[in-house]
């Protein structure tokens, strides 16, 4: 066996294997567990709706101060000022996103988002926009309790597609 695909079925292995105990951390955590994911899911809910609405203050509000944005593959914009440009320009096409498929990991005052998406948009000229995706996104726990966006990178099946 080569020792690259020796290397991917041991990191395989440690990905299934450490599954169990992950699942039973969530089962252990019961009630609090659960709200803090809808708190997190609404967040993601909103920003998707405040994107379709071409929000852009809203989008904002579900970002920390800080927060970095993968605008595009290969470009990241970091802070309110780069974020609200990013926004402008993409709700230009007027983008319907909608989640197809969702998790959720915690390790205290951080969670990890990670969804499938399709968005559906329209160029100002009229020509109709479609793609689909893998979107990882990291989130902070506020002192009031709310989480918001640090990193979101709505390309994250990047290195997949480019094989």
């Amino acid at each position: 066996m080569s020792r690259k695909i020796g290397s991917c079925l041991v990191t395989l292995a440690a990905l299934l294997f450490g599954a169990p105990s992950a699942q039973a951390q969530t089962v252990q955590d019961g009630g609090k567990q659960t709200m803090d994911h809808s708190q997190i899911q609404s967040i993601i809910d909103t920003n998707n709706a405040a994107v379709a609405g071409g929000d852009i203050g809203a989008i904002l509000a579900t970002y920390e101060t800080n927060a970095v944005l993968v605008a595009q593959p290969g470009l990241s914009v970091t802070g309110t000022p780069a974020l609200r440009e990013a926004f402008k320009q993409f709700t230009a096409i007027s983008p319907i996103i909608s989640v197809i498929k969702q998790d959720v990991i915690e390790a205290g005052d951080i969670a990890l988002h990670s969804y499938t998406w399709t968005m559906k948009g329209k160029t100002p000229d009229g020509h109709p926009v479609e793609q689909n995706g893998f979107s990882i996104i990291v989130l902070r726990k506020q002192a009031d309790g709310q989480w918001l966006m640090v990193i979101d990178n709505p390309f994250g099946d990047l290195l997949l597609k480019k094989g």
